[in-house]
């Protein structure tokens, strides 16, 4: 009788284990664990322009053509796929001591707060290489300007005043639930215009679909979902 209880507390403990949520410390930790979790949705595509993925082992590439993008500057960049920090690294940490002491590779080196933030799956997305070294750290806005930059990818980043004006359409309702989530689960301080502007875009464009999906496959993963999705989703 001994036996049998010790051997069904191992097995509820093995079970237990096994459906521990994996939480991800790493920003490198978190792209893995983000190609997998891609690579089981076929019909998955890149932020901001929409193009399909390419997978060849670990590695991810956007299909050019299916979206109609044009590079701007950097065709060799524009052909793989990096993962877009949609609330940049730069703005939730660089406030933080270690990166004032030796930016960001110090604070990933020494900060355990700054690495929960920057391998958050929530904030990251794969986006066309070229777009997400433009996008830089510059702010979200709306200006009504012609995208006319990545051929027919509706991505529009404005240098001179340091700002994006992404696609209409679901691509803004993400961008602002992943802003209003960082903003809510690490106390990162949002401009009222800022702030006004994402309410805004999440109400104009509630979650459906995969974003739904990608919300519940990474709460999966990470052991904790995008409630500003989870409300949209239900």
């Amino acid at each position: 009788m001994h036996f049998i209880s010790s051997l069904a507390l191992t097995l509820l403990a093995g079970l237990s284990l096994l459906s521990a949520p994996l939480h991800a410390q790493t920003f490198r930790e978190a792209k893995q664990d983000l190609v997998k979790l891609y690579r089981s949705q076929p019909n998955a595509t890149t932020f901001y322009c929409g193009c399909d993925i390419n997978y060849q082992g670990k590695k991810m590439s956007p299909d050019l053509a299916s979206c109609g993008y044009e590079p701007r500057k950097q065709p060799k960049r524009a052909a793989r796929i990096e993962w877009e920090h949609v609330v940049p690294a730069w703005e939730f940490g660089h406030q933080l001591q270690c990166w004032q002491d030796g930016g960001r590779k110090n604070c990933e080196k020494a900060s355990p707060e700054f690495n929960k933030m920057e391998g958050d799956m929530h904030n990251l997305f794969p986006a066309i290489g070229e777009v997400n070294g433009d996008r830089a750290n510059y702010r979200f806005s709306d200006w009504n300007g012609k995208p006319d930059q990545y051929g027919q990818c509706q991505m529009l980043v404005d240098f001179k005043d340091r700002r994006v004006q992404p696609p209409k359409g679901p691509v803004r309702g993400q961008i602002a639930r992943a802003y209003l989530y960082m903003s809510q689960q690490y106390g990162l301080r949002l401009a009222a215009q800022q702030r006004k502007l994402f309410e805004a875009w999440d109400r104009q464009y509630p979650a459906e679909g995969w974003e739904c999906e990608r919300n519940r496959l990474i709460g999966t993963l990470q052991g904790n979902t995008n409630p500003f999705i989870e409300k949209q989703c239900q």
